[in-house]
């Protein structure tokens, strides 16, 4: 089972960004589809973004389309996200998931701890 780590949540003003980041260990995740869900306070864990292993094929949600970019580096065992025109609804708990699959059909093998971002008016 792969270990994930996120970093680089924070404070930020709306209309700002801030590139998140999430390293994997215990095995090559270069093989594996990412993604990043991320639960808002009082609400449910939602997908947001994923990344497939094979070809970087890539999936968002309506949410964040157009303002968010995932992406990996599989010599880093990293995958980014960069968060761009960040809204105050974008405050959240943000997670990254090691899954088996691709979009739509997946499942989550494995979750970070998450990092949180939190986007002031």
């Amino acid at each position: 089972q792969v270990q994930l780590v996120e970093s680089g949540g924070g404070l930020v003003q709306a209309g700002g960004s801030l590139r998140l980041s999430c390293a994997a260990s215990g095995r090559s995740f270069s093989s594996s589809t990412m993604s990043w869900f991320r639960q808002a306070p009082g609400k449910g864990r939602t997908l947001i973004a994923t990344i497939d292993w094979s070809d970087d094929n890539t999936h968002y949600a309506d949410s964040v389309k157009g303002r968010f970019t995932i992406s990996r580096d599989n010599a880093k065992n990293t995958v980014y996200l960069q968060m761009n025109s960040l809204k105050p609804e974008d405050t959240a708990v943000y997670y990254c998931a090691d899954l088996s699959g691709s979009y739509p059909n997946y499942d989550v093998r494995s979750w970070g701890k998450g990092t949180l971002v939190t986007v002031s008016a």
